[in-house]
Order: C-alpha cells, then sequence, then structure tokens
C-alpha cells in the first residue's frame, strides 16, 4: 500500500507543530519558584539578611533566596552581602557555581595561591560560572552583594584547610 505524499507531509508538520508547541509551553511555566512551592518574588528590601554558613569568613552577611543549600540534586540560590576588602581564599565546590554581581566589585581569580595580580572586576551585572572542583578566590572593592545559584547540597572546601574558618573556631 503506497501513502499519499501529502498525508506524509501534513503528519510530519502536525508532528513540529506539536513539539514547538509543547516547548513553547513549558517555556510559558513560572520558573520562579521551586517544584513544590509558590511563585517568588522578592524586591531588594525584603531580603532578610542574616548569618552565613560557616564555610563563609567573618563579616558577611548571607541570605537564602530559594531552596535548600543542603538539598541533593536541588536548585538553591542565596545572596552574600561582603564589606569592602573582604577576602575568600581558594577554594572550591563539589559542584559547578554561577555568580551574579548585583552591586559593588567582586573580583575574582583562579588558582591556589591568593593574589589580587591577576583577578577580573566583576562589577554589578558580571556573570561567573566556576566549574565544578575549580580552585578560586576572591575579594571585594567596596561593599559587594553576590548572588549564587548552583544544585545542592552546597559545600566550600579551601584549598589551604588553614584558611577555612571553621578550622579556625575550633582553635581559637
Amino acid at each position: 500500500m503506497r501513502k499519499d505524499p501529502r498525508l506524509v507531509g501534513t503528519m510530519i508538520l502536525l508532528a513540529v507543530v506539536l513539539s514547538v508547541g509543547t516547548v513553547v509551553k513549558a517555556g510559558d511555566q513560572n520558573t520562579t519558584g521551586t517544584a513544590d512551592s509558590k511563585p517568588i518574588m522578592l524586591a531588594p528590601n525584603d531580603v532578610n539578611w542574616g548569618l552565613c554558613p560557616p564555610a563563609v569568613p567573618p563579616g558577611a552577611q548571607c541570605a537564602v533566596i530559594e531552596g535548600d543549600l543542603n538539598a541533593a540534586n536541588k536548585l538553591f540560590a542565596f545572596r552574600v552581602k561582603m564589606p569592602g576588602d573582604f577576602r575568600i581564599m581558594p577554594h572550591f565546590h563539589p559542584a559547578e557555581e554561577h555568580v551574579v554581581v548585583l552591586s559593588g566589585v567582586f573580583n575574582m581569580a583562579m588558582g591556589e595561591n591568593f593574589t589580587t595580580d591577576n583577578g577580573h572586576a566583576m562589577s554589578a551585572g558580571s556573570f561567573m560560572v566556576m566549574p565544578k572542583e575549580q580552585p578560586h578566590f576572591a575579594w571585594t572593592t567596596g561593599e559587594t552583594i553576590i548572588q549564587v545559584y548552583a544544585i545542592g547540597p552546597w559545600g566550600l572546601t579551601y584549598v589551604n584547610p588553614a584558611d577555612d574558618p571553621r578550622s579556625r573556631s575550633l582553635t581559637e
């Protein structure tokens, strides 16, 4: 039995239209919340700043914007507000980390030894992706706020264990 070429063409066109319609529909879904929550709409003045995880050096403030930093295989977002001349010594993360600078200047460089000689000054609006387990370090120029996105659980391992604030608090 021979198939009518017009029917075959119509079926292909229908399949393409249905596929594109599905992609557009999925793209139209609200992605500001999590799968099991309500939408998140947060104005800058509504951010509740508090203590950072113990791996972050003292002096910074943090705010979880979405999700749970400890939940495995779940997206999270949190903000870090740092004073001027704040330093985060060489470290790496167990998962890829996405960073957006919201205000100030966040200087970032790659490597296992801290130096301000080879950093990139990332001003407000800048975007960075740090690959999984890639050593990097940072410092601020003036008060700086960043927003971090990643898939949990979040973690931070210092290249030099003596730089880890968690070990300093145990010995002090």
